[in-house]
């Protein structure tokens, strides 16, 4: 007889991989590891998953899933540019904080395999950023915001974002923190980010 895959049994490994996968990464992650973590047996785990690869792949697609609609909602809504900003940063950072192994889970395995995100999310998954360029291009041309490259503008946007989680370690050692007090510093970054970037732009 046929098995039947369990949604409960298949939710609880990808829960469990994705504890195992944040603390060790791909390459440190093994399958029993996973199956002990998961309180199941190995048999089962590859019933379900056959490779470690296709299982890690579940994972961040899960994960990146969970985001990509919450921008591409904001990046295409009918608020202001200064509106999407400040939308965009505390989106993110919201998602990010609940979910903190998502950007060195992405860098280590393009660093890993650099094809591995063009193959894995097909293109109608990321967020469009072409109605928040004409946007940008529409502030410039009356004259609300200084010139900017919309390109430029949204690398800012992400980079300003994504830093403090991919390099936490390095910046509580700088800023002499503890983990306290840097959560609280990633909350305010929320509008922190936001504010600093409008300023810069805004006439």
């Amino acid at each position: 007889m046929k098995k039947t895959k369990n949604i409960g049994t298949e939710i609880a490994i990808l829960n469990a991989a994705k504890r195992i996968f944040e603390r060790k990464g791909m390459e440190g992650a093994r399958m029993q590891e996973i199956a002990n973590e998961a309180d199941i047996n190995k048999a089962l785990l590859h019933y379900y998953f056959r490779s470690k690869q296709l299982l890690f792949e579940a994972v961040f697609k899960n994960a990146f899933l969970l985001l990509s609609p919450q921008l591409n909602k904001i990046m295409n809504s009918d608020s202001s540019l200064f509106e999407k900003i400040r939308g965009f940063s505390n989106n993110y950072i919201s998602f990010i904080i609940k979910h903190p192994y998502l950007p060195n889970f992405i860098i280590q395995e393009l660093n890993r395999n650099p094809t591995f995100l063009t193959k894995l999310i097909e293109k109608q998954h990321f967020p469009s950023i072409e109605k928040f360029q004409n946007q940008v291009d529409e502030c410039i041309a009356n004259g609300s915001i200084t010139p900017i490259n919309s390109l430029q503008l949204f690398i800012n946007l992400i980079s300003l974002n994504i830093l403090p989680f991919l390099a936490a370690p390095l910046l509580k050692s700088f800023l002499g923190v503890n983990d306290t007090n840097y959560q609280q510093l990633l909350e305010n970054r929320k509008t922190e980010v936001a504010d600093f970037i409008i300023n810069s732009i805004k006439v």
